[in-house]
């Protein structure tokens, strides 16, 4: 059991024994341990040099062990420190051997994926995975997961993992889907919605990223599901940049008090503004002023600033600058 401190079996054994008594001859010990007077003193010798023995001052010469946490525990210290130290560095080498072999072989970062069941095992040991984050593009229809299918969201919420999710406006035309998009954000997924999506996407601590190649027929087909598993890579740089470029275009997800997910209907272009709101925006981003504003609309002054507010509330915009870019880029206007 002592092999971690340098320890044979032999020099364990009478280690041990000196441990129960008090001090011991180099015969007593030959007898007891069941030893050769000539291995005994080897073993003696072997020990000493370590520090885990000492002489007792005994006519004969006899021998006493060394406490355990002086003899020992230093030295399992030790060896920790070293069995660190060669774990970082066999880290360092695996990072360098996997980026040669990327370097040489595509397939160590792109690897494809063939049917919606291989996917969603995919999937799943993505999530089971991970450590710090998840981020995930969600389009309408399904390929793989079923909107509510999803349980392994809520055991890595659990521990720890932070999830944020993008959704489409047509994804919350699916029955059932608000619901669910509820009980993510009661168990702690951050969730904002946009107008549309470019692909699905899947990516876990921006290390490995999932993405359909292929999206199959209806609510995905079984046969017809291919995806890509691109791991570190100029590609999954390009593919975690493309998440936060719509992340911040997203408009927050939130759950009412009587649960309702709100702010999905600010994903859905100009067609989901009142016609006021629409016409104050088209003049905000041509340059005109609030006074030339109200009086085009027919409004106070005050009441244009009150609906300015809201709808930089809206779009989570900090400054009317904010605001007009914001609009643009969601279709508002």
């Amino acid at each position: 059991m002592l092999e971690a401190a340098g320890l044979d079996e032999d020099e364990e054994a009478v280690y041990r024994l000196l441990v129960t008594v008090r001090s011991a001859t180099p015969e007593e010990i030959a007898r007891r341990a069941g030893l050769t007077p000539a291995r005994t003193r080897q073993v003696l010798a072997g020990l000493e040099g370590k520090g885990l023995v000492e002489a007792a001052g005994r006519a004969p010469a006899a021998f006493a062990a060394t406490p355990p946490d002086i003899a020992l525990l230093p030295q399992l210290q030790r060896r920790a420190d070293a069995v660190e130290r060669a774990r970082a560095a066999v880290t360092d080498l695996l990072d360098t051997y996997r980026g040669t072999r990327r370097r040489h072989d595509a397939g160590q970062l792109i690897e494809v994926v063939t049917g919606a069941r291989a996917l969603r095992g995919h999937l799943r040991r993505m999530q089971e995975g991970a450590r710090h984050e998840m981020l995930w593009f969600c389009k309408a229809q399904y390929v793989a997961m079923p909107s509510g299918s999803n349980t392994d969201e809520y055991d890595a919420l659990a521990r720890g993992v932070r999830y944020r999710v993008l959704y489409e406006r047509e994804f919350f035309d699916d029955a059932g889907s608000v619901e669910n998009v509820a009980d993510g954000i009661r168990a702690g997924e951050m969730a904002r919605a946009v107008p549309t999506l470019p692909l699905r996407l899947a990516i876990v601590d921006r290390a490995v990223a999932v993405c359909p190649l292929v999206p199959g027929g209806p609510h995905g087909s079984e046969e017809e599901v291919t995806a890509a598993i691109v791991r570190g890579s100029s590609l999954l740089d390009a593919l975690v940049a493309l998440f936060e470029r719509y992340w911040d275009g997203g408009v927050p997800l939130r759950v009412s008090a009587s649960g309702e997910v709100t702010g999905t209907e600010g994903t859905g272009g100009e067609g989901s503004l009142a016609p006021v709101d629409s016409q104050l925006l088209s003049l905000l981003v041509a340059g005109v002023t609030d006074k030339a504003i109200a009086s085009q609309l027919g409004l106070s002054r005050r009441t244009v600033q009150r609906h300015v507010q809201q709808l930089m509330a809206r779009t989570g915009a900090a400054t009317r600058m904010q605001l007009a870019w914001q609009a643009a880029r969601r279709g508002l206007i």
